[in-house]
């Protein structure tokens, strides 16, 4: 079997169905509210002083994000968690990267495909169905692991930093943009928070720290760095959240009424908790980054 076919494998049946439901429920907000033709982002923007409109940071977040791993043309990657495959397309349209993009979705990997026929880029990315826990491809095969926004819904990490570095070949590179707990000690009340954020969201945990420097040790990763970029994307996590607190009234009143499902109305709670719970200083945004010893 090709390792391109779409065939998931290694992912609970219980997590892939919820998570599968989760983005075919939440497309709609997503795209009237978020991304946009373009960019396709379902990530948050890093803002800086260049780029300050949402749109603009949408996009800089991949563009910062290539550059810390190193992506120019040439280089395979394997878009870990790729959603509709913007970050994809861009790597391979913008830096000539050759992209295999995987996400538990089928309707993800249907958009993604036809975005990236639109723009010819066919030949440069791929897509398919597959759980990045356990992708089937082979190993030593790509030269970077890119994971945005995407770590998030395993419910064991460490068995992504396995898989990464089994694809990865020697010396090759992973990035991780994720959301990190400050600590598992945390006020009851504040926990509270977290948990409505992370449970709206199809989100098992969100760990620390320490519990992913462990984890991609443990898989045999070499100069994992961890930096926070909290700052860079606080207007992004701002604006998400000031756009679902001023809509919170209409949208409660569209679920009362049964225009909108349980699965959307707790993804527009979840925003608002999210920023809650940063203010809060449960968690932190951090981009890590590692090498396979080569």
């Amino acid at each position: 079997m090709s390792p391109y076919d779409d065939a998931q494998v290694g992912v609970g049946e219980d997590v892939r169905r919820a998570v599968v439901q989760y983005y075919d429920e939440t497309w709609v907000d997503y795209r009237l509210a978020w991304l946009n033709g373009s960019n396709m982002a379902i990530h948050f923007g890093f803002h800086d002083a260049k780029n300050r409109g949402h749109a603009e940071a949408l996009e800089n977040t991949n563009r910062v994000l290539a550059d810390i791993a190193e992506i120019r043309a040439g280089v395979r990657v394997l878009d870990a968690g790729c959603g509709i495959g913007g970050s994809s397309i861009w790597m391979a349209r913008e830096r000539g990267a050759e992209v295999v993009g995987v996400t538990l979705v089928p309707s993800q990997v249907r958009r993604a495909r036809r975005q990236a026929a639109r723009q010819g880029l066919e030949g440069s990315v791929q897509f398919r169905v597959a759980d990045y826990t356990d992708t089937g491809l082979d190993e030593d095969s790509f030269d970077v692991v890119w994971a945005l926004e995407s770590l998030c819904h395993a419910p064991d990490k460490a068995a992504f930093y396995c898989e990464a570095t089994r694809v990865l070949r020697p010396g090759g590179r992973l990035i991780v943009a994720e959301y990190f707990r400050t600590g598992r000690d945390l006020p009851a009340a504040h926990e509270s928070v977290v948990r409505e954020w992370l449970d709206g969201w199809e989100i098992p945990d969100i760990d620390t720290r320490a519990e992913h420097l462990a984890a991609a040790a443990r898989a045999g990763l070499r100069d994992v760095v961890i930096e926070d970029h909290t700052e860079a994307v606080r207007p992004s996590l701002r604006r998400a959240h000031n756009r679902a607190r001023l809509a919170h009234p209409l949208l409660s009143a569209f679920h009362a009424l049964g225009l909108r499902n349980t699965v959307q109305h707790r993804n527009a709670v979840a925003i608002q908790r999210q920023y809650q719970a940063l203010l809060r200083e449960t968690w932190f945004y951090a981009v890590l980054t590692a090498r396979k010893p080569g």
